[in-house]
């Protein structure tokens, strides 16, 4: 299981949100790029990236200083927020990122995904964020008549490289992954998963291993790392994506 530090990125800054609200957000860097280098530093094997500004915008806010990261490291990033068309989706790859994630994009332009996987195959990830049963889209700010797994399963016959299940109620929050209904939606799901949302500690992901077998191939941890509640080493080893 593939331990992902994230790097939520807000007017050029790297912050982590609380439940997905804008209007609450910490501020933990003001150099996005030294903060990838130390978790690569650290360890880290994959980087998970998103252009906060770019989700609710509908357009990438953030790509210069997702690129400069992107040239700086030695690891593979993912990377999410504002992508919605293929233009953009051919620029950020083409620049090094080797793993994009739609969210929005996946209820408002069901045709993307599909054309997206055939022409960058291995690629392309779909980003489904839960609150309350349902899906939020537009960077959270809008709630889908559909669940997440109405969604996913849409797209069980797309050769997708991965699903990020995001739990919003539960992000930012150090509360705890929901690791039950991050077990539900990857034994239902076609596609492997990876978590996210809630991560407080080691003991999260030792739940999460436990659970491995479900589909689950990694966790993105955010707040938890920055505040030092978990050791991104320590995390690594228990992933067992480390050996001393």
């Amino acid at each position: 299981m593939i331990i992902i530090p994230a790097i939520d990125i807000k007017d050029g800054r790297c912050v982590r949100l609380r439940q997905g609200d804008f209007d609450k957000s910490t501020v933990f860097s003001d150099d996005p790029l030294a903060m990838a280098l130390r978790w690569q530093d650290l360890g880290a094997e994959r980087l998970h990236l998103v252009d906060l500004d770019g989700s609710r915008s509908g357009v990438p806010m953030n790509a210069a200083v997702i690129r400069r990261i992107v040239e700086a490291l030695d690891i593979p990033v993912q990377a999410g927020g504002g992508i919605r068309d293929i233009a953009t989706i051919e620029k950020y790859l083409a620049q090094g990122v080797r793993w994009v994630i739609l969210g929005t994009a996946a209820v408002k332009s069901v045709d993307l995904i599909p054309r997206a996987v055939q022409q960058f195959p291995g690629r392309v990830m779909l980003g489904l964020d839960a609150r309350d049963g349902a899906a939020a889209v537009e960077g959270w700010t809008e709630r889908s008549a559909l669940t997440p797994l109405e969604i996913a399963r849409s797209y069980k016959n797309i050769d997708l490289a991965a699903i990020v299940y995001t739990d919003i109620a539960r992000d930012g929050m150090e509360s705890g992954v929901n690791v039950e209904a991050t077990r539900r939606f990857a034994e239902s799901a076609a596609h492997s998963v990876i978590a996210s949302g809630g991560v407080a500690g080691l003991e999260d992901i030792r739940r999460l291993r436990e659970i491995e077998s479900s589909g689950i191939i990694g966790v993105i941890a955010g707040r938890a790392l920055y505040t030092g509640a978990l050791d991104l080493r320590e995390a690594l080893l228990l992933s067992g994506e480390k050996t001393v």
